[in-house]
């Protein structure tokens, strides 16, 4: 299978994007960032409840093309992008498929879920390249991982295994490589389930939190919208009748 830049894929209310360039640990150019924000859009006008982010090969996602740092314009396209994917508005999910390094760690902690396999290492080489990371990256870092951790990884360079994420929260999950896309699609499915206004607003709210920028009046809105939505009603007869709930977002 050729390398090409990301693909989209849309099942139903479930879509993932795939990085095609194996060869190149899934390193990421100007044309794959494009790819990327082009695709997030696609998705961000759709009905879909859940965006998964993955890799082709045995890496994740080696980061940005280091001979492109030279080039702020591109470093900017970076940023925005992953700004973008957190910012999405389905329910994000990345399966971890192995390495992750350099800016992709930031892609990967701007998804809502990280579920990694056993391979999983990541490192951030930042500060060993001369680089200073930026401002919403290190806010993901801090707000997910805490200060302390968020340190160690960006002030010491050092390599981190599986079981190390999952101990600090950079996985949510960590499974074997051949369950990886069972489990993903598992909690796809799951999350596709819930009704759409509380779980995409909540998520929205609670990466504002995250980032000290909570919007009390567009919270409060989501709330009033949830309140008198006919999904609420759908939820208590499902509950009280002990079957799944049909959920139409309305």
């Amino acid at each position: 299978m050729a390398e090409s830049p990301p693909t989209l894929a849309v099942t139903g209310r479930v879509a993932r994007i795939t990085l095609n360039r194996p060869a190149q640990a899934n390193r990421l150019g100007p044309d794959d960032l494009a790819a990327l924000a082009a695709h997030i859009d696609v998705v961000d006008k759709s009905d879909v409840l859940v965006l998964q982010l993955t890799g082709r090969g045995k890496h994740f996602c080696s980061g940005y093309d280091l001979g492109q740092f030279a080039a702020r314009t591109e470093k900017s396209a970076f940023e925005e992008v992953v700004n973008k994917l957190e910012d999405c508005r389905p329910v994000t999910i990345a399966a971890i498929n192995g390495g992750v390094y350099g800016g992709a760690t930031d892609l990967a902690l701007a998804c809502d879920f990280r579920i990694g396999v056993e391979a999983t290492r990541m490192f951030m080489p930042a500060a060993r390249l001369g680089l200073h990371f930026y401002q919403r990256g290190l806010e993901r870092y801090v707000s997910r991982l805490g200060l302390d951790m968020a340190k160690r990884i960006f002030l010491t360079c050092e390599e981190f295994h599986s079981e190390q994420l999952l101990a600090c929260g950079f996985l949510s999950e960590c499974v074997a490589r051949d369950v990886l896309d069972e489990r993903v699609a598992a909690l796809s499915e799951h999350l596709a389930g819930m009704a759409p206004i509380p779980l995409l607003g909540m998520k929205r709210h609670l990466n504002a939190i995250a980032r000290n920028a909570l919007q009390v009046e567009a919270l409060n809105a989501d709330i009033h919208l949830a309140a008198k939505s006919s999904d609420l009603a759908e939820g208590a007869r499902a509950w009280a009748e002990k079957r799944r709930p049909n959920f139409t977002g309305q």
